[in-house]
């Protein structure tokens, strides 16, 4: 099932708290919803799940309006809310059933299917609890188990992760992947980055109100490294400063670089001498920042990192710092035995410039780590230091975290410019 977002607006009073918003994404996808607080994703989310109605624009699942069709809507959407209510005088079974029956769930089938839901979301020790006796993280299981309870093609999720301990948030992310391989199509908001890290595979970055960017992490990341390899002043077609806009021809000429500009071209000698070979140390070897080749190997007895494809990182079990403007942050992928991934993970998070670090198995942690190449690899020596035993460590190209950083800093810069 395709879902569309166009031109959506939802204004209240003097605010404009959607501003245009357009979007997609398909089944078997699970994208994140990007964006600071108060940048209009729980509002947007909430026009979807048709709670509210948009000023102007609509929502279409497979091409049918959620405004004039809302009924047939919520048959095949799923919608999970940031928080559940803590009713006092309801069991979590009664809860579920209540919903089913609301669905027109009959006799064996809703048993059936409270059975499985229970089985799947594990809420089988709490059933007969009452709401208001659960945690943070099983009342989100409860309530992933409601959106779940008529089998929706679509399930929508607002700040799904958010107060949830490592542990939960690890069960919840390997729920959502099941479910994405059962060809749901998912979408989650949160304002913590890393939160999204280790489960989406696109993501909606809004700011404002306004679209930043939006399609697969592969598109985003494609997108962001072609704007980059722009000269910053330079006119792209499509855009004039003076005058109506021009569509770029089909054989339209390379940017020339403005006056005063060194043209695009091969590396200028500068006259310095250059650095001497690596020594070999008995640490870890430096991990090269994205986009750079790495050197030379040194031989020292520890497992060598080198770059990966793209992957993700996930939330420690703490709030991640918050990254300088300019830092370069570096996604790390850690595997170790099985079962020893944990001490790992704890050992990181007790370097200042972890960022996140977060269990993805009981044998791989991921972690964002932020500073220069010698840095990184001083965050990462310590797990070394403290003889744990590590198989292999990898580093990925830009996750959701420093994606969503590199397009708001595009932006900013765009703004400040005359």
């Amino acid at each position: 099932m395709k879902t569309e977002v166009r031109n959506v607006t939802r204004v209240f009073g003097r605010t404009k708290a959607v501003d245009d918003l357009s979007f997609s994404f398909e089944d078997g996808n699970i994208f994140g919803f990007i964006g600071p607080n108060g940048a209009g994703k729980t509002t947007t989310i909430r026009i979807m799940a048709t709670i509210d109605t948009a000023t102007s624009g609509d929502v279409f699942y497979d091409g049918v309006s959620a405004s004039i069709y809302p009924d047939a809507i919520r048959r095949v959407i799923g919608y999970m809310p940031d928080s559940l209510p803590s009713y006092k005088d309801i069991t979590v079974l009664e809860y579920l059933d209540f919903f089913a029956r609301s669905f027109g769930l009959r006799g064996a089938k809703r048993t059936n299917t409270l059975n499985d839901l229970v089985e799947f979301t594990n809420l089988g020790e709490i059933r007969n609890k009452l709401i208001c006796e659960l945690s943070k993280g099983m009342k989100q299981r409860v309530s992933l188990a409601r959106a779940l309870v008529h089998n929706p093609k679509v399930l929508i999720m607002d700040e799904p992760a958010a107060g949830l301990d490592p542990r939960a948030r690890y069960e919840l992310r390997i729920l959502l992947k099941i479910l994405a391989e059962q060809k749901k199509a998912i979408l989650l908001s949160s304002h913590i980055l890393s939160e999204l890290q280790d489960i989406c595979n696109g993501a909606v970055i809004i700011e404002r109100g306004r679209l930043l960017s939006a399609g697969t992490t592969e598109e985003i990341l494609a997108q962001v490294e072609n704007e980059e390899m722009q000269p910053a002043n330079a006119v792209p077609y499509g855009t004039a400063a003076d005058g109506p806009v021009v569509p770029a021809p089909h054989n339209a000429p390379p940017v020339i670089p403005a006056p005063g500009e060194p043209p695009a071209g091969p590396a200028i000698p500068t006259g310095k001498a250059p650095a001497a070979p690596a020594v070999p140390t008995g640490k870890p070897p430096a991990v090269p920042a994205v986009g750079q080749p790495a050197g030379p190997a040194v031989p020292t007895g520890k497992p060598t990192v080198a770059p990966a494809g793209e992957q993700s990182t996930a939330s420690a079990g703490r709030p991640p710092a918050a990254p300088a403007r300019n830092e370069h942050l570096s996604n790390i992928v850690i595997k170790t035995p099985s079962g020893e991934a944990e001490p790992v993970r704890l050992k990181l998070l007790e370097h200042p410039l972890t960022r996140s670090a977060e269990l993805v198995d009981d044998n791989e942690v991921h972690a964002l780590i932020g500073g220069n190449p010698a840095e990184v690899s001083a965050a990462i020596g310590t797990v070394f230091a403290a003889g744990l035993t590590v198989i292999s460590i990898e580093q990925n190209r830009m996750g959701l975290e420093e994606l969503f950083m590199r397009i708001t800093q595009k932006k900013s810069s765009k703004e400040k410019r005359p």
